[in-house]
């Protein structure tokens, strides 16, 4: 028995001798957490209940890889246990990078939703978040953050576009542009490129970036054919307006119209599919025509 004693005494010792050097460099908080800060300023702190844009790795003894440096968006919670990550990120000014050792057991229970430490992990087993803090600020901007970024990835996508393809994109500006004019269809034109043409009013709302909107439609080419609505199936689409969620016309287009309001957008080439074809019907480099009608928002 008094051997067994020994066995369990050293081995206790080897674990806090480990655990110590993992530490090292460490401070700790009143409420368990271990932390240390590669660089800190006096930028805007994090809110609990604000989501804050990190750059984030985790591993367990720096050997086992739970989360590969990865850049995510996520809200910064109360403090529930002891050794908990948002103590850490509530540290944090906007631009830090730091370190955090958390409690294994619970961070995997509480944080990541798990009934238990994964096979072969021990409760003293140590877990190590890296993490920058690159941005926080209120929920209520999240959708208006990812429109701008749709936006301006989409931009530029559309100007890599045009420069790869010169001559394809000004054959198809003048396909476009014949189509109206010999059509005798007066469209109001954006920046962008996009046509529109308004065939019934609306109530005057106009839905705004990450809204969920349900449009009705009718896809056609400039040659008349139909390659798709959701007419014929009998129920519109449904999609959150400005996330790219679809074509760069239609985020565009449909946030000019009103509730109840039809219309016929003409879509470019370089705001529709670009360069790539869509199903049988829709080749590369395809100008589109869409009859849309916003049927509801919220």
């Amino acid at each position: 028995m008094r051997h067994f004693k020994t066995i369990l005494l050293a081995t206790a010792l080897l674990l806090a001798n480990a655990m110590s050097a993992q530490t090292d460099g460490y401070q700790k908080t009143t409420k368990g957490l271990y932390y240390k800060f590669f660089t800190q300023g006096e930028g805007v702190q994090p809110q609990i209940g604000e989501l804050m844009d990190v750059s984030i790795s985790c591993m367990v003894n720096d050997t086992i890889t739970i989360l590969p440096e990865s850049e995510v968006t996520m809200m910064l919670g109360p403090v529930s246990f002891s050794g908990d990550l948002f103590e850490g990120l509530a540290m944090m000014h906007v631009g830090d990078t730091a370190s955090f050792i958390v409690d294994i057991d619970s961070t995997f229970i509480t944080l990541f939703q798990s009934p238990g430490l994964p096979w072969g992990l021990l409760p003293t087993d140590v877990m190590r978040f890296e993490v920058r803090l690159d941005d926080c600020y209120p929920e209520s901007e999240y959708m208006q953050r990812v429109a701008t970024k749709v936006k301006q990835e989409r931009d530029a996508r559309v100007a890599q576009l045009k420069a790869d393809h010169a001559n394809e994109t000004a054959d198809a500006e003048h396909e476009l542009m014949e189509y109206l004019v010999s059509n005798r269809i007066r469209p109001a034109a954006t920046e962008s490129g996009l046509y529109y043409l308004k065939t019934q009013d609306g109530n005057g709302e106009h839905p705004v970036f990450g809204q969920m909107v349900r449009v009705h439609y009718t896809g056609k080419l400039l040659d008349g054919t139909v390659f798709d609505s959701s007419y014929d199936r009998g129920e519109p689409i449904i999609f959150p307006i400005g996330a790219g969620q679809v074509i760069a016309g239609w985020d565009e287009g449909i946030m000019l119209m009103s509730k109840g309001e039809k219309g016929v957008l003409y879509i470019p080439y370089y705001l529709g599919y670009g360069d790539r074809a869509a199903g049988d019907k829709i080749a590369p480099f395809s100008n589109l025509i869409f009859e849309v009608e916003l049927i509801d928002f919220q």
